[in-house]
């Protein structure tokens, strides 16, 4: 009987992970098809919709780096500056009201915690003219400020919140021995905490550098001229008013613009997972 339930048991977990491999796969395959497309002839390129690669050409990537009125690599390095600004602004406001929220009791900050939780669920769509005309009335359209300065004011409550639920993992001994030894609260979230937030704070940072690579609403909206652009309303550009494109190069700055956050979530996703697991514990 024991071995008939090993066994069962065994064919159960082959069949599991054989049904999981097959949806992995499923999801994969446009992703899959775009990367082998990229390496076909544009002609060719809807002319199966299998991965079988038959002319191989590197002409896309040749063509599509020089496309537009400037070269990929101006894009790639605004998307860096804004994403680079973004991760720093969440770091380290959202680093602070986290610390805030959890550590420090003051009038009202039950109800300011609740608050920043209802933004969670507030769509952008419905900020985004008022902001627009904020930021355009101080002059910021067609800069990058509008996509990191509000980073600097812990915006992004998400985050918040979790670092909220991290900290309060953290003993409250740690707080009172820092206090006897002398130190303020500054010190003692620098000097004590900061450095036990590491799974959190690298979260926040894949999560933020993910989030605001991929971002096309704002981005579109805010930086309105060609040498402005980012990665997405770059890729954009490919296409003309009537929808047509050059899919070949299109498909390959694609996947160049999709190197960076593959890279990011490989070297980052043991953070990824402490940062969330521990993000509940008491």
């Amino acid at each position: 009987m024991r071995i008939t339930r090993t066994a069962g048991s065994r064919i159960r977990s082959v069949l599991k992970h054989f049904g999981l491999s097959l949806l992995g796969l499923l999801m994969l395959y446009p992703l899959l098809w775009m990367l082998v497309s990229s390496f076909r002839p544009t002609e060719d390129i809807f002319s199966s919709p299998g991965l079988s690669l038959e002319g191989f050409t590197l002409e896309n990537y040749t063509l599509g780096w020089d496309a537009l009125s400037h070269p990929f690599g101006r894009y790639l390095l605004n998307s860096a500056v804004v994403v680079l600004g973004a991760i720093v602004g969440n770091l380290i406001s959202c680093s602070l009201a986290a610390y805030a929220f959890a550590r420090l009791t003051f009038r009202g900050s039950k109800w300011m915690f609740g608050l920043m939780l209802l933004t969670i669920m507030l769509p952008l769509q419905v900020i985004i003219v008022p902001q627009y005309i904020m930021f355009n009335s101080v002059g910021w359209v067609n800069t990058v400020l509008p996509l990191i300065i509000p980073k600097l004011f812990a915006t992004d409550a998400f985050f918040i919140f979790l670092m909220v639920q991290f900290i309060r993992g953290l003993p409250r001994e740690l707080d009172e021995a820092a206090r006897i030894d002398g130190c303020g609260h500054f010190r003692t979230f620098t000097q004590i905490l900061l450095p036990l937030m590491t799974p959190a704070l690298a979260t926040t940072a894949i999560f933020t550098f993910i989030w605001t690579w991929n971002d096309f609403f704002s981005q579109v909206i805010y930086l309105t001229s060609p040498e402005s652009y980012t990665v997405q309303p770059a890729l954009r550009a490919f296409l003309d008013s009537q929808g047509q494109s050059s899919w070949g190069p299109l498909f390959a700055m694609s996947i160049v613009s999709i190197i960076p956050v593959f890279l990011a979530f490989i070297f980052g996703q043991k953070y990824l997972v402490r940062g969330i697991a521990t993000t509940g514990m008491k």
